[in-house]
């Protein structure tokens, strides 16, 4: 069983937040990325280097796989995935892009717009309710 849990930012302590996600906003629409191994939809998100400031991680990993050169990016909370009473961390930000360069770098061969959810994702117990909670983020501020 798969548990998702959303957490204030202060409240999970940073050493422990492992990932950044970054539900990223394009000309009114949701950009999704495609690994090259894989056949199903992502959001930009990556594994956070040694010694790198989370925030970095978000900004590092929007750039690597979208090719995003101008944007804004703003933490929206900390969420945690529990698979088998083992629990890991991460941010969840959101960015808003103005321009791409067109280029994709290392693993993602793909980058589309959507105004829905794909229907076939990489992580269909998880990335479903982290775009849930970017929304009404966004509805309410």
């Amino acid at each position: 069983m798969i548990r998702v849990e959303f957490h204030k930012i202060d409240e999970v302590a940073d050493n422990l937040l492992k990932y950044a996600v970054v539900p990223t906003w394009y000309n009114n629409k949701w950009v999704w990325v495609r690994h090259q191994d894989r056949q199903t939809w992502e959001i930009p998100a990556g594994h956070r280097e040694p010694n790198e400031d989370i925030l970095k991680t978000a900004e590092r990993e929007l750039i690597e796989e979208t090719g995003a050169t101008k944007f804004q990016i703003q933490p929206i909370a900390v969420y945690s995935v529990t698979i088998d009473n083992e629990t890991t961390y991460g941010i969840l930000c959101y960015a808003l892009v103005k321009e791409f360069n067109g280029e994709l770098l290392f693993e993602i061969c793909e980058r589309k717009t959507f105004d829905y959810l794909p229907e076939q994702l990489t992580y269909p117990d998880i990335q479903p309710h982290l775009m849930d909670y970017v929304e009404n983020y966004l509805v309410e501020n």
